[in-house]
């Protein structure tokens, strides 16, 4: 993961920096580290990282490691993917859609 200059990790404690307070869009994956559809998900997401770069942000986060923030946007199955800008969420997918997840982000840089 560490060769994606566009993807990092947050925890409960960053989230509002990282995310929230950022300029451009950040898209978040909660996730964990038995969750398979996670895994699978996982290289589709990194490599769209690339390709967004510049344009929106994309996160990573534990829900393992970070329960305050998964409780707070009730996230009850992983995983859950949303797109934040401005401080606000702006768009959710649930469950792996490796095929969705482009045209997804698309639609939502279109309305930013």
């Amino acid at each position: 993961m560490d060769n994606h200059a566009n993807l990092f990790h947050v925890s409960d404690k960053d989230f509002k920096t990282k995310v929230l307070d950022s300029a451009e869009p950040v898209i978040v994956d909660f996730w964990a580290t038995w969750c398979g559809p996670c895994r699978a998900i996982a290289p589709v997401y990194e490599k769209l990282s690339d390709k967004f770069q510049g344009k929106m942000g994309f996160a990573k986060m534990d829900v393992d490691q970070n329960l305050r923030t998964p409780g707070d946007y009730g996230i009850q199955a992983i995983p859950t993917i949303i797109v934040f800008k401005d401080g606000k969420e702006v768009h959710r997918m649930v469950g792996p859609h490796p095929a969705r997840l482009e045209a997804e982000i698309e639609k939502v840089l279109a309305t930013a």
